[in-house]
């Protein structure tokens, strides 16, 4: 070999390396850690995997970030953006972690944006509002608050991140009273496409914010919240526990049915929900109760409190903050979870018990499918949706799910808990025949003209499954106007390109 030939082939290695070191300089990562203060982990590092077990699905926590960046401020998060414009890495923005769907608030391979430093909670009594950042989880939230005799519309669960909940609409135990979370949302501080930070407020941005009012991460990054606030002092809540004898199934798909056409309370709020673990061997039923005071009068609650003998009854008065924090319980952390939903009109009376049997039914028989799967637990949530709340929604000047009042509906949330990752397709697959068997029934019986047949009946966004179709769901208009707003405000596609999430379809 002549020494031009080496000379040659060591320069190619050389210029190789170079370049090589170049596009690992680039790379976001490296490029936040040597241009900025910004706190970034890496894999192996403390912070970094115990930022990964906050998760709430094991499957999220096992996709590996390239690092993990955590802001404390919104120029720190305008900062990330612009290196992130400078590249094509995917991302994901991340906010209590409790969205399961792989790939929404979690990534493998790309940096992750973890805004659990954007914690602020500031409450203005003389306006009566507090502004809250998106690395809260609801217990937090409440915990600020507790003693001002004040509280902001959230999650139902304290663990619950206030971020992802937000964008996706929330359905809260306040709702009767004061609509969807986001109907209480006053301001949107945020960091855009162009790295730019604007605060998005009704009087100059309308488009903008009534399209953020459940329209997921397709338009920026928010970094905080402006929430009206509300007086409240102390609140009645807790839990029934049932076993889901046939008897004790019947009377409650009864009450809740019965409960949603009469909501007569809008200080009351309800979660009813089925649960089916260890290969069936547990099937039970678990009540969630709210009410906004320190009792509730007596028959609000009288047909569910008239079911059987409870196992367990935990309600008593108590702060919010207390309520919320102990309804944590309900989180199975250690476990791989999906969720999934379907919207139905509600029978009536004299249709209820064959509609409503049905449905739980067909719950049944279809997680029966995975019931060896290990560690399994199956639930079916029936959540009111009553005329009330899609009538206060309206009056605080709607959002993107825009309910009407012509009748009363329940949403139904399913969720999928299990032992390691080796059954996902299994319950996968198992998930979507849930709620497409769900679908199937309320078809049917629309057909029939057991159910009313031309009523709009859009999917809840918080518990959508990844590959359900939430922008397909809506109403033409409330699409139009989510498409137009994202080529305003995103023309080159920075969000629908490089991060996870239900995105804005542009033609069906």
């Amino acid at each position: 070999m002549s020494f031009s030939t080496m000379r040659n082939g060591l320069a190619v290695a050389v210029t190789s390396a170079l370049a090589a070191v170049a596009a690992a300089q680039s790379s976001t990562c490296d490029l936040v850690k040597s241009q900025t203060k910004i706190e970034s982990y890496k894999r192996f590092e403390i912070e970094y995997t115990s930022a990964q077990t906050e998760y709430w699905s094991t499957s999220c926590g096992d996709l590996k970030p390239s690092c993990i960046l955590m802001p404390t401020t919104t120029s720190e998060v305008s900062a990330i953006v612009s290196i992130l414009a400078s590249n094509n890495e995917t991302f994901a923005v991340k906010s209590g972690g409790h969205n399961p769907n792989n790939g929404f608030a979690s990534i493998d391979g790309g940096p992750l944006i973890n805004t659990k430093n954007l914690d602020q909670v500031i409450f203005d009594p003389k306006t009566e509002t507090v502004r809250v950042g998106p690395g809260n989880r609801w217990d937090e939230v409440s915990k600020a608050l507790d003693g001002s005799g004040y509280t902001a519309v959230g999650g139902r669960i304290g663990n619950v991140g206030v971020g992802g909940y937000l964008l996706g609409g929330g359905l809260s135990f306040m709702s009767t009273e004061y609509g969807w979370a986001a109907n209480s949302i006053l301001e949107y501080e945020m960091v855009m496409a162009n790295s730019s930070i604007v605060r998005v407020r009704e009087d100059n941005h309308p488009d903008l914010f009534m399209a953020l009012k459940g329209g997921g991460n397709n338009y920026g990054i928010v970094t905080s919240y402006l929430l009206q606030a509300y007086p409240q002092g102390d609140v009645w809540g807790g839990n029934l526990i049932f076993d889901a004898t046939p008897e004790v199934t019947e009377a409650m798909l009864a009450a809740v049915r019965d409960f949603t056409e009469n909501y007569d309370d809008e200080k009351a709020g309800i979660i009813v929900t089925a649960e089916r673990t260890l290969a069936t061997l547990v099937d039970i039923w678990v009540i969630f109760l709210y009410y906004n005071g320190p009792e509730p009068p007596e028959k609000v609650f009288e047909k569910f409190f008239a079911i059987s003998k409870f196992k367990i009854n935990t309600t008593k008065t108590q702060s919010i903050h207390s309520l919320l924090s102990g309804n944590n319980w309900a989180i199975l952390k250690g476990s791989v979870y999906t969720i999934g939903t379907e919207t139905m009109p509600l029978p009536n009376e004299a249709n209820g018990a064959e509609v409503m049997k049905r449905i739980y039914d067909s719950w049944v028989e279809t997680s029966d499918k995975a019931k060896f799967v290990p560690g399994l637990v199956a639930s079916v949530a029936f959540q009111p949706l009553p005329k009330r709340l899609a009538q206060v929604a309206k009056d605080k000047g709607g959002d993107m799910l825009d309910f009407d009042t012509d009748i009363d509906r329940i949403v139904l949330e399913l969720d999928y808990s299990f032992i390691g990752s080796a059954s996902y397709d299994k319950i996968d697959k198992t998930m979507r025949e849930t709620y497409g068997g769900f679908k199937d029934v309320v078809t049917e019986y629309q057909d029939s003209g057991v159910l009313p047949k031309d009523v709009y009946l859009p999917l809840f966004s918080n518990d959508c499954f990844y590959p359900q179709d939430y922008y397909g769901r809506l109403r033409p208009e409330k699409l139009a106007l989510a498409r137009r707003v994202q080529a305003d405000v995103d023309p080159k596609g920075f969000w629908k390109t490089r991060t996870g999430g239900f995105k804005i379809p542009s033609e069906y």
